[in-house]
C-alpha cells in the first residue's frame, strides 16, 4: 500500500495494489473515487478535499480493517 498527497490539487491518493495497471474509476461521493481493475479490484482510493478530513493529508494515519484477501490482493 502506498499513500501519496498532491498538497496544489489537495488530493489524497491510497494506492492498494502495485503496478501501473488500467482501471475504471467510480465516483462514490463528490469527494471520493474508487478505482477498479478487472475482476473488480479495488487498486485505488482518491480522496480531494483531503485536507478537511485529514488533520495532515501529507501523513494521515489511515485504517483499513474488514477487507476481503480478493479486494487487496
Amino acid at each position: 500500500m502506498q499513500i501519496s498527497y498532491d498538497k496544489e490539487a489537495d488530493a489524497l491518493y491510497i494506492r492498494l495494489l502495485d503496478g501501473d495497471v488500467p482501471c475504471r474509476t467510480v465516483r462514490v461521493t463528490a469527494d471520493i473515487s474508487l478505482d477498479f481493475v478487472a475482476g473488480e479490484k479495488i487498486v485505488g482510493i482518491e480522496v480531494l478535499g483531503a485536507s478537511r478530513l485529514f488533520k495532515n493529508p501529507e501523513a494521515p494515519q489511515v485504517e483499513l480493517r474488514h477487507l476481503l484477501p480478493q479486494v487487496a490482493g
